[in-house]
């Protein structure tokens, strides 16, 4: 069992209880138009190249127009860049592998209530090899998801009981909004909520505030609404972060999103404490 990752992130704070290891891994089946981690959306392994640096030669894009006929980052770019500011997003590894690499900071990541936490890109994309991690850490450390929850209710379902824990977004209530700034619709996100809340495992709801997206009051009061509706009593918000775009030059792409950025968001708490949600912004 073979899972592709394309980054781990030893000492994070904003991941779940504690200090924590979180591993990102490659592949979402969603496409929000604000996503602030590019290199995970896709399952191929790609080519990224780091703007700090940058001598502007252009050494590596001519030579993957060498090697594959159109100007590219390549194997051949990381090779021949004179600063070595291209590498590899998308490694291969075992869930074996992968344990063993955590375990060697577990013992401290423990000592202050911490664990690890599988992040994205979205896990449940990769569910055999982060069912397999799951159950390889049980008992070892404290285990988190943090997920955006779009999966089958079966998949779902039989992930669930191997989480200690779980950071569950509900960005859109609308389906066809959802659809719209997502590429899919919420159906499953909603569904695998409800069986979240009943299972009883701890998790906390997350909203990324998106301008004018879904930190409208409209947006906002269907949340909460649907969360008092399941007696779920916490939320966080995670203000738009401006500098969302800077990783889509990595990959030599454009960040050009949809909605206007440049509005200040709206935490909207007054709307959450009405329907007595707790409201930490991050």
């Amino acid at each position: 069992m073979r899972g592709r990752i394309f980054s781990i992130e030893e000492f994070s704070t904003f991941d779940g209880p504690g200090i924590r290891m979180t591993v990102f891994l490659k592949g979402c089946p969603l496409r929000c138009v604000w996503c602030h981690n590019p290199e995970g959306q896709s399952f191929e392994k790609e080519w990224v190249r780091s703007p700090n640096g940058c001598l502007g030669c252009g050494a590596c894009l001519e030579a993957g127009r060498q090697a594959n006929g159109i100007p590219s980052l390549t194997a051949e770019s990381a090779a021949v860049c004179p600063r070595h500011l291209v590498r590899a997003a998308g490694e291969d590894v075992t869930a074996e592998e992968l344990v063993a690499r955590l375990q060697k900071n577990l013992t401290m990541v423990n000592a202050v209530g911490g664990g690890v936490t599988f992040s994205g890109g979205e896990p449940l994309a990769q569910p055999a090899f982060l069912k397999e991690c799951l159950q390889q850490l049980c008992g070892k450390t404290h285990r988190a998801l943090q997920t955006s929850g779009y999966a089958t209710p079966q998949l779902f379902a039989d992930i669930l009981p191997h989480c200690d824990f779980l950071l569950y977004d509900l960005k859109l209530m609308d389906s066809e909004q959802h659809r719209t700034y997502m590429g899919v619709d919420n159906v499953n996100i909603l569904e695998n909520y409800r069986t979240l809340v009943k299972s009883g495992t701890p998790f906390i709801t997350r909203i990324p505030l998106i301008p004018t997206v879904n930190d409208t009051a409209e947006n906002i009061t269907a949340t909460a609404e649907f969360m008092a509706g399941l007696g779920v009593d916490r939320i966080e918000l995670l203000p738009y972060n401006r500098a969302a775009g800077a990783k889509y030059a990595l990959l030599s792409q454009t960040y050009s999103p949809t909605f206007d950025g440049s509005l200040p968001p709206n935490p909207r708490r007054e709307i959450f404490e009405h329907y007595g949600i707790g409201v930490t912004i991050l």
